[in-house]
């Protein structure tokens, strides 16, 4: 059979669809990046391959179903990996209507123009074909604080507007499976984290704003728990689930490391004392603020990630500790990628408390 060779990313200039944009360029498969470029999508990411040979970028929307036709027919890939999304829940309870537009109806028009697409392929290229469908552990809802994890089989029960829509979304996935035959895999991961991470989510929040001297917010008393994966080991998930996952199966993608958004940030600041320390001895400690908490907060998220590791040999190589300890290595080091985003697109102010 022939191997797969060409994948189209959706998504690829945002912060997880760019770590698998990078790492596909560099393993030699030919990419095509198709991004709508919202507030979050950055083609700064992508400077290390932007003039790689094997790397193409479409500006386009996935809602525009003329234009990804057009964009499957000429660049024919053998993958679609579908990661464009509205992604951060704050901005989902202050505006939900993005993300039913672009995470619904979006993944809908991409379906059917994957669909034709896919029809219109001799054979063996059918046979070849897959569309993955790359989504969140949100869609399962919440569980108890020291009990249960989500695996493949649990049901879903979103809490948020964003995560209804993805909820939606995979649904709509499975349903164009089912019904019209289309060969889809699907994957949901927890909490990713790491470089080139747009600083609205709590990691790079807390990072750039103890390096500004500013409050660091947490939500609640900061119990709410999260499993946390870094964004390299999870496109490293991706690339295996997009070109050797059962087709009509779902992948759970999990770090194993669960910390509260209170230690999280306690273990930014610690980290922070040794790298960056205060003058006066002070630590970033004495910056953290607790805030009211987010409507719908779901307690709990925990990934059982058993099915990936047992059949397509995955495993994080990163600890939550030499993760985090990178990732704050990364923004000290690359101001020039996150100062105008901070200067310009987005300044810390908080979002998501309309009631």
């Amino acid at each position: 059979m022939t191997a797969i060779h060409r994948l189209l990313v959706t998504g690829g200039a945002g912060f997880i669809g760019s770590a698998v944009v990078r790492l596909l360029v560099g393993k030699g498969y030919e990419v095509v990046n198709v991004d709508k470029l919202t507030y979050s999508g950055n083609l700064d990411s992508l400077k290390e391959v932007a003039g790689a040979p094997n790397y193409r970028f479409h500006q386009a929307d996935i809602c525009d179903a003329d234009g990804v036709s057009g964009i499957l027919r000429s660049e024919q890939p053998d993958v679609i990996m579908h990661l464009a999304a509205e992604s951060h829940v704050d901005r989902s309870i202050d505006g939900p209507a993005a993300f039913i537009e672009t995470n619904i109806v979006g993944t809908f028009r991409l379906l059917n123009c994957a669909l034709d697409y896919w029809r219109g392929l001799d054979a063996e290229r059918r046979d070849l074909f897959r569309f993955h469908h790359i989504s969140t552990d949100e869609v399962f809802g919440h569980l108890p604080l020291h009990q249960g994890v989500f695996t493949e089989d649990t049901p879903y029960a979103p809490s948020s507007p964003y995560s209804a829509s993805k909820a939606g979304a995979d649904h709509l996935v499975r349903a164009w499976h089912l019904t019209y035959g289309l060969p889809v895999v699907l994957s949901n991961c927890s909490n990713n984290y790491g470089p080139f991470h747009f600083p609205e989510k709590l990691i790079p929040l807390t990072i750039l704003q103890a390096l500004e001297c500013k409050p660091l917010p947490v939500y609640g008393k900061g119990e709410n728990v999260r499993d946390w994966l870094h964004v390299e080991d999870h496109a490293r998930a991706l690339e295996l689930i997009a070109t050797s996952g059962r087709i009509g199966e779902s992948y759970n993608v999990g770090g194993r490391s669960e910390r509260s958004n209170l230690a999280v940030v306690e273990t930014i600041c610690g980290m922070l004392d040794q790298k960056r320390p205060l003058a006066g001895g002070r630590s970033y400690r004495e910056l953290i603020e607790f805030v009211k908490d987010r409507p719908g907060h779901d307690l709990r998220y925990a990934i059982d990630p058993s099915k990936i590791e047992r059949e397509l040999g995955w495993r994080a190589e990163e600890t939550f500790e030499s993760g985090l300890a990178k990732t704050i290595d990364w923004y000290l080091d690359n101001e020039w990628w996150w100062r105008p985003i901070r200067e310009s697109r987005y300044g810390g102010e908080r979002l998501g408390v309309t009631q």
